[in-house]
């Protein structure tokens, strides 16, 4: 074996080296460039782009104008008389009055979202509107108070009147309504008390948790931003404020 032979065998192993590192290279260079090309963009509105069928921006579903309402009224009750009106979305106005007091208060209302579902429920079941049910029993009970429904959308409106009724749908509706006014009348009360009458709000707090052990109330949960003002008002008497926060505590659980 001559001796160039030799030193061309050795110089091979070295050869195969760079030839695949250069191969290598290039492979990674292509795929750069294809990783590298950016999508195509899209066409512009106006030249080209098609929107899907059926969608516009303009086409906006209009918001829903129902009116909602309730009332009661018994004159021996120390509360003779309750309205409460209210949109779809649960907020409205409340309007009652006290025994033996001139005029009416009006307040206004907001439903929580647990709230507004149970009777948003209770309507949609009665499907109130497009039915012509008389939702008073065989049963009449006048001294128990008598009651309202009434509904408003568009062109249609009716109101139904009773004193006892054994429809679940509208049992539970009243009811509701009677939790959200007694749950507004609580929070007119303790308005004023903490105004002009400081030394009843004990008598307020006992009341309160009264309503609650009796699920009196409409959302307990809306009261608690009231509950901790009242906790920390100092014209207020130290046993109103303390009672305030084992209420806050019993709600929040």
């Amino acid at each position: 074996m001559t001796m160039r032979f030799r030193q061309t065998l050795r110089l091979l192993p070295a050869a195969l080296v760079i030839l695949s590192v250069a191969f290598l290279a290039v492979v990674a260079q292509e795929k750069t460039n294809v990783r590298s090309e950016p999508p195509p963009a899209p066409a512009a509105q106006g030249q080209g782009a098609t929107r899907p069928a059926g969608q516009n921006r303009d086409n906006k579903k209009p918001p829903d104008s129902t009116r909602y309402g309730y009332e009661f009224a018994q004159p021996d009750f120390t509360i003779p008389h309750i309205v409460i009106d209210h949109d779809a979305s649960g907020r409205g106005k409340i309007t009652f009055e006290r025994k033996n007091e001139q005029g009416s208060i009006e307040e206004p209302i907001e439903l929580s979202i647990g709230a507004l579902g149970r009777v948003l429920g209770a309507w949609q079941q009665l499907n109130f509107l497009q039915s012509t049910e008389n939702y008073q029993s065989a049963k009449q009970f006048p001294h128990l108070g008598t009651m309202h429904l009434k509904m408003e959308h568009e062109a249609l409106k009716r109101t139904a009147e009773f004193n006892w009724t054994e429809n679940k749908a509208a049992e539970l509706l009243v009811k509701e309504y009677r939790r959200v006014a007694d749950q507004a009348i609580f929070i007119f009360d303790v308005s004023v008390s903490r105004e002009t009458q400081p030394l009843n709000s004990p008598k307020l707090m006992d009341e309160c948790e009264t309503q609650l052990r009796l699920n009196g109330f409409s959302d307990p949960q809306q009261l608690v931003p009231l509950l901790q003002d009242i906790s920390t008002d100092e014209h207020l008497p130290l046993i109103a404020r303390n009672h305030a926060l084992r209420l806050i505590k019993k709600i929040e659980g």
